[in-house]
C-alpha cells in the first residue's frame, strides 16, 4: 500500500461525496468504519499481494465513536507517526446553520440526535466533540459554500493533486466581508492595495480579467505586495516540507474576494507552478 487517506468530519458535510471522488480515481473505499479497526485492517492490507489496496481511503465519522473522539485522536497520532504508508486526514467542515438546513431539506436523522436531542444540539455537540480531530487533521476543507461538482473538484485538486509527491500547496482567495476561510496556514490582508471596485467601469470585472490586471499591474503597491508574499513564501516552503507537511494553505483576502486578493492569487499560483508540483488555485467568492 503506497497511500493512505483518512475521510472525516462533520455529519452532512459531504464525505460521502469526498470518497466516491476517490473511489473514481482508482482507491479503494471504505465507509463507516469505526477507529478502533483502522490498524486491524491495515495489518491485514499489508499481508495482501495483489495491488487492490495500493491506495486506500477510508471514511470515518461519529456513527463509529459516538460519545468520545479520543480513540480516533489516538489513531491519528498513530498514523501520523507510521513509516509505512503516506497517510492523509482530510476534515470536511460545515458551519452549523448549514447542516441544521441540510438535515432538514433531506430528513436524514443526524448520527446524535434522539428524541431526546433536537438536530442543532446534536450538531453542537459533534462540532465540540471533534475539536480535537480538526485540530490534527493535515486539511480541513470548508463545504459550507460549496454544491456538489465544487466538493468533487477540490477533491480531486487539492487532495489528488498532479502527482501527491511533496507538499501540496494550496492559494486562495476570499473577501473578508464574507467570513474568514474556516482554516489556513498563512492568511494576507490586502485591503490596503487599490482597489478597483471604486472605479465604476470596473466594478463587474474580477482579477481574472484584463481590465483588472491592466489596472492592477500598473498600481506599484500591488507589485510590492505581491513580490513580499511570494518572497516570503520561497523563503519559508522548504521548511514545512522538511517537516513531512502534506499541504499548505495560503489565503489572500480583500474586502470583497472578487478583485485585488483573485489577481494576487493568480500571481502566486503562476509563479509557483513553474518550479514546483502541486500547486492549486481556489477563487471562494467566484465559486471555484
Amino acid at each position: 500500500m503506497n497511500r493512505l487517506i483518512v475521510i472525516t468530519g462533520l455529519s452532512g458535510s459531504g464525505k460521502s461525496v469526498a470518497l466516491h471522488t476517490l473511489e473514481d480515481e482508482g482507491f479503494y473505499c471504505i465507509d463507516n468504519l469505526p477507529s478502533a479497526m483502522v490498524m486491524d485492517l491495515l495489518a491485514r492490507v499489508r499481508k495482501n499481494k495483489t495491488n487492490l489496496f495500493e491506495n486506500l481511503a477510508i471514511g470515518i465519522d461519529m456513527r463509529g465513536e459516538r460519545h468520545t473522539a479520543d480513540s480516533f485522536l489516538k489513531l491519528i497520532k498513530e498514523l501520523h507517526g507510521s513509516l509505512h504508508m503516506q497517510t492523509e486526514v482530510v476534515f470536511l467542515d460545515t458551519d452549523r446553520n448549514t447542516l441544521s438546513t441540510r438535515f432538514s431539506e433531506t430528513r436524514r436523522r443526524h448520527p446524535l440526535s434522539n428524541k431526546n436531542t433536537p438536530l442543532i444540539t446534536a450538531i453542537d455537540q459533534e462540532i465540540k466533540l471533534l475539536e480535537g480531530v480538526k485540530a490534527e487533521a493535515d486539511l480541513v476543507i470548508e463545504t459550507s459554500p460549496l454544491n456538489l461538482h465544487e466538493l468533487r473538484k477540490i477533491i480531486s485538486t487539492d487532495v489528488l493533486g498532479k502527482s501527491r509527491k511533496g507538499l501540496s500547496l494550496i492559494i486562495q482567495s476570499f473577501g473578508f466581508k464574507h467570513g474568514t476561510p474556516a482554516s489556513t496556514d498563512f492568511m494576507f490582508d490586502v485591503r490596503c492595495l487599490p482597489n478597483p471596485y471604486w472605479e465604476p467601469e470596473l466594478r463587474e470585472y474580477t482579477g481574472r480579467d484584463e481590465p483588472i490586471i491592466d489596472f492592477l499591474g500598473n498600481q506599484q503597491p500591488v507589485q510590492e505586495m505581491f513580490s513580499s508574499i511570494q518572497e516570503y513564501l520561497s523563503r519559508w516552503l522548504p521548511s514545512f516540507e522538511t517537516e513531512n507537511r502534506a499541504y499548505l494553505t495560503v489565503s489572500i483576502g480583500c474586502t470583497g474576494g472578487r478583485h485585488r486578493s483573485v489577481y494576487l492569487c493568480e500571481l502566486l499560483s503562476a509563479h509557483f507552478s513553474d518550479i514546483r508540483e502541486n500547486v492549486s488555485l481556489r477563487h471562494r467568492e467566484l465559486g471555484g
